[in-house]
């Protein structure tokens, strides 16, 4: 489980609570509205490789033809596929180390300790879910934090228990027989559901461990789990859209699905999982294959009684080193192999001798930029800003101190460091100069010193005096933090001048590198660089708004290089003055190219965004991070790489990826194509091998290992398909699109891609099924509402949107890992008016928090009088209807508030009530903030009629026609004619939107009589 502990017991969390007055399962609640029927606890019954080719393309159709296709359906069943039998491989032990076929019980990879070892003796899982349910018959495991554990067969996430809404694949049904579907209308219960699929993968793995060679299939992203490294590196650090490759590129194309891999070199891990080991080889160095140079992994073999490594991508022979031999057993494997973690983990961490380094590697040099303008003094973010710097560096004990009235220095044996020893900080203020301040431990406060000069800025303190370690410095940093508002409290300079202080700021890291993190809360028109308004709403919609999207400004494409050859990443934190324009594509091109990221507040209000900020700073400083990085990505014989997406700096194409910075919530795409045939014989193997600085000053390259089998059966093909990795390479190759077409042929582009792979399964692998019937494979189900959240989001929805906004979501598309990408497009919902009383407490049993199911996000499951948490991974609102009951508020917000416009509007968390309901909305959201990704969980109201953010609750609803978008009934409806279209040889992808789709309407209709997953 995550590391968080939010269920501590106090006098109102009760781990059998009693009856409780809130509405559950079942009976009406007090606070009015019936229960979510068939939302109880988890469980309850209930290739082309570029996706943009140059001629036009057909997109949706948003004509009234299309939106009123639901009510003229007959209905839409959703039945098995009897003909997606396993057809069981006829090469045996053809893998090296791993069996790709569906194992019957627990079985050991080389090098992976045997269940035997484990000691548990755990109960079938029949016993808990029944005889006939799909994960019958397989270990649980009786502590999630207790590892290594036994690993478990694999969760299929279209397998789900009889009756709860998905059919046994063994068990087609009609529409005219199905479950749900009445005459003339679509039951939304019987087409696929993503909150469905959450819920069941998550019930899984509280009990199982995801076992990396024996399960190929990884979890979905946006469920937690305990993954066990048995030499194919867990999905938190790369995951592959197709886990099973063709062995042609021709055969690939047919798919029309993406070859490539989403890595997140750094990702957290969760507690009870195995640390990446960290290995050191002296001044040699790690093992590497002489001719590609890929490093040792535990796909190598060894021939020759050991003396020859043979190389998993290349196949060369290599002579081993006489100080790394080891004889081999009569099978062909080392004697030491279980003793060597790099023989034996997918992810591990090698120490690297000086001819790795570029300079001599030290701590992290953090440097804070801080914006006094007059916008951030009137508008409270210099105020939010120092206060989340002081949170960040210091935690809970500054805040203790503060109580207490004292201070300390950093020989203080209390304090915890936050970040790692031999890290450094530094200060630097700007309006139109700049201010460079001493925090010398040695100094009773902070010396400031002005540079007046924009032209030639230079550092006066030098990098090491400006640069001190902040536990030793504690009393002059906290003096410093805490007076810098005041100190500017006059300031009458409502223009930065930005630009000059990024190249100062870079001068004073050239040495060393390292991280800038820069506030900013006005449009930087003074100095050198000086930005003016470009989007004055006269581009949109045409095909020159593309040109907002990126900088034209070549003194900032110059310091974004400058950063990355330092090897310093750049975040910025911009705070919006009232929505206006800042330019995120200009200022943000800096983060984007050094690895760094952008932390936007389009409307900035103290002091609602005030704990954002802070969180969001502290999350920046405390993360895993590191510096000086430099990325390669090597396949084996047959495959190349065609190109990545992600933020980056590469000179030419070939060449190794340049990053300023790198951290753990930062992910990237990289796209593979064929440059020969690939053997069926053999797998195929992916290594990513990233050299970087460690926040402590150590150099290290990190190595992620994954493998795939290479089949000739599409049914095999798709039987391995990684949905969330697929929707990521999508993602991030329309965002890098976004500075090459205009929005109209993206969207056009994205659902002629759509039509595409559905089609492309039609033809190869569902040949059985009626024509009229729309097939869908069964771990592609839930793509085509990913697909439609994605053409529904703020960087590619038809409409005006400001292009800070577009740019801002663009970048965060080409940097998200699967995991926050899979919240963004579709979020997650509750009702917090029918939780069941057991519900957002430990089970009693297991320990284990009791999730309630999510809703399915749509105005159509909105009650009347409901209260609802909503979350996207970016924010969280509270939405409450205009009738909401006041006890419910009493009981959320405290006594006395009954009435919704007496709520406070700049509310950003719930206050510690001692009432259930409270209590359960404080667990569920402390859960919340362990799955999430960098941004940070704060409340923010939404009351019907009251609040504007109840317009922001209607676009995260992205089930329903909003946009300009189709609904997802709808939406399916225009897939399936699209794919009759595609099979019968009658689709014209050269018309504009909607063009080649609209006609025929009637005969799709007579045609779809039901909906099949496979």
């Amino acid at each position: 489980m995550a590391s968080y502990n939010p269920y501590q017991q106090t006098p109102y969390q009760h781990p059998q609570p009693p009856q409780s007055q809130y509405g559950q399962i079942g009976p009406p609640s007090q606070y009015g509205g019936t229960p979510q029927p068939g939302y109880g606890p988890p469980g309850t019954p209930q290739q082309d490789q570029g996706y943009f080719p140059p001629q036009g393309q057909a997109g949706m159709n948003n004509d009234g033809g299309i939106g009123a296709l639901a009510g003229q359906m007959g209905g839409m069943g959703l039945g098995g596929d009897a003909a997606a039998a396993y057809r069981p491989n006829k090469k045996k032990n053809r893998h090296a180390y791993h069996n790709l076929e569906q194992p019957s019980g627990p079985q050991q990879a080389f090098g992976a300790p045997s269940p035997a070892q484990f000691g548990h003796n755990s109960p079938d899982v029949s016993q808990q879910y029944g005889s006939d349910h799909p994960y019958a018959g397989q270990q649980v495991t009786q502590a999630m934090n207790q590892f290594p554990a036994p690993a478990s067969a694999p969760f299929s996430p279209g397998l789900q228990a009889p009756n709860q809404g998905f059919r046994q694949p063994s068990q087609p049904t009609s529409a005219a027989g199905g479950p749900g579907v009445s005459q003339g209308k679509v039951d939304p219960e019987q087409i696929p559901s993503i909150p469905r699929l959450r819920d069941s993968a998550a019930q899984y793995y509280l009990d199982h461990v995801y076992p990396t060679m024996e399960q190929h299939l990884p979890p979905p992203a946006a469920v937690p789990f305990v993954a066990h490294d048995q030499g194919n590196s867990s999905s938190k650090f790369a995951r592959l859209t197709l886990n099973n490759i063709p062995s042609t590129q021709e055969a690939l194309t047919t798919t029309a699905l993406p070859l490539g891999i989403v890595l997140q070199p750094l990702a957290p891990l969760q507690e009870g999982e195995q640390a990446v080991p960290v290995l050191d080889f002296g001044d040699v160095g790690p093992p590497r294959c002489r001719r590609c140079r890929t490093y040792i992994n535990p796909f190598m073999t060894f021939r020759s009684g050991g003396n020859k490594l043979v190389c998993n991508m290349c196949t060369f022979p290599n002579d081993v080193p006489p100080e790394y031999f080891a004889p081999t057993d009569p099978s062909g494997v080392r004697v030491d192999r279980a003793q060597r973690p790099e023989l034996t983990t997918g992810t591990v961490e090698f120490l690297v001798p000086k001819e790795y380094w570029a300079k001599e590697p030290v701590g992290l040099h953090w440097l804070f930029l801080i914006d006094v303008g007059q916008e951030a003094i009137t508008r409270g973010f210099l105020q939010a800003f120092c206060e989340g710097v002081l949170s960040a560096l210091y935690g809970d004990h500054q805040h203790k101190e503060e109580a207490d009235g004292e201070q300390t220095n950093g020989d203080s044996p209390d304090i915890a460091r936050r970040i790692p020893l031999g890290s450094k900080v530094g200060f630097v203020a700007f309006d139109r100069a700049m201010y460079f301040f001493n925090c010398n431990a040695k100094l009773d406060q902070a010396q400031m010193l002005v540079m007046p000069d924009l032209e030639e800025p230079f550092v006066p303190l030098g990098s090491e005096g400006l640069f001190v370690d902040p536990y030793e410095s504690k009393s002059v940093i906290t003096g410093l933090l805490q007076r810098l508002p005041s100190l500017f409290s006059r300031n009458k300079a409502p223009e930065p001048a930005l630009l000059p202080a990024l190249k100062a700021t870079q001068e004073a890291l050239a040495l060393t590198g390292g991280k800038i993190i820069c506030s900013l809360s006005a449009l930087p028109t003074w100095g050198p660089g000086r930005l003016f308004l470009r989007d004055k709403n006269d581009l949109h919609g045409i095909e020159t708004e593309r040109k907002l999207f990126q900088t034209e400004h070549a003194e900032w494409r110059t310091m974004a290089s400058k950063m990355v050859a330092s090897g310093i990443g750049v975040d910025f934190f911009l705070a919006a003055a009232s929505g206006g324009y800042m330019d995120i594509a200009t200022i943000g091109h800096i983060s984007a190219v050094s690895g760094g990221e952008i932390f936007f507040y389009p409307v900035f209000t103290a002091p609602r965004d005030v704990q954002r900020v802070k969180k969001e700073i502290e999350r920046t400083v405390t993360r895993e991070t590191g510096y000086q990085a430099l990325m390669k990505v090597r396949c084996s014989n047959g495959l190349q790489v065609s190109s990545y997406h992600a933020n980056f700096l590469q000179h030419n194409f070939g060449a190794d990826l340049e990053l300023g910075s790198v951290d753990a919530d930062k992910a990237l795409g990289v796209m593979f194509s064929y440059d020969g045939k690939l053997d069926p014989k053999l797998d195929a193997h992916f290594q990513c091998a990233l050299l970087y600085t460690t926040a402590g000053g150590e150099r290290r390259v990190r190595c992620t290992n994954t493998v795939a089998s290479v089949s000739e059966s599409m049914s095999e093909v798709m039987r391995f398909l990684d949905q969330d990795a697929i929707v990521s390479m999508i993602a991030k190759e329309a965002a890098t699109r976004m500075t090459e077409r205009t929005l109209k042929d993206i969207r056009n582009a994205l659902t002629e891609k759509t039509i595409d792979i559905l089609a492309g399964h039609r033809r190869t692998g569902s040949g059985s099924h009626p024509p009229g019937q729309l097939v869908l494979p069964e771990n592609l189900k839930e793509f085509g509402m990913y697909m439609l959240g994605l053409l529904k989001s703020r960087a590619f929805k038809a409409g005006h949107e400001p292009s800070d906004r577009r740019t801002h979501t663009m970048r965060f598309f080409k940097s998200a890992s699967p995991l926050e990408l899979s919240l963004f497009l579709y979020p997650r919902i509750v009702a917090l008016h029918t939780l069941p009383d057991n519900s957002c407490f430990p089970d009693p049993e297991t320990g284990h928090l009791i999730v309630p199911s999510c809703l399915r996000a749509s105005f159509g499951r909105i009650e009347d009088g409901g209260a609802y948490l909503v979350d996207d991974g970016q924010i969280c609102l509270l939405w409450l209807h205009e009738h909401v009951n006041p006890n419910l508020l009493e009981d959320l917000f405290g006594p006395g508030n009954t009435n919704l416009a007496d709520l406070d509007h700049n509310l950003s968390s719930l206050p510690v009530l001692e009432t259930h309901l409270n209590a359960q909305a404080r667990n569920l959201i402390a859960y919340w903030s362990s799955v999430r990704g960098s941004k940070a969980l704060t409340l923010q109201l939404a009351r019907q009629g009251l609040d504007g953010a109840e317009y922001e609750f209607a676009r995260l609803l992205v089930e329903d026609r909003n946009n300009e978008a189709q609904s997802y009934v709808d939406w399916l409806v225009h897939l399936h004619r699209g794919i009759q279209l595609e099979l019968s040889g009658q689709r014209r992808k050269e018309e504009g939107e909607g063009g080649g789709v609209g006609a025929g309407l009637e005969g799709a209709m007579a045609g779809l009589s039901n909906l099949i997953g496979r």
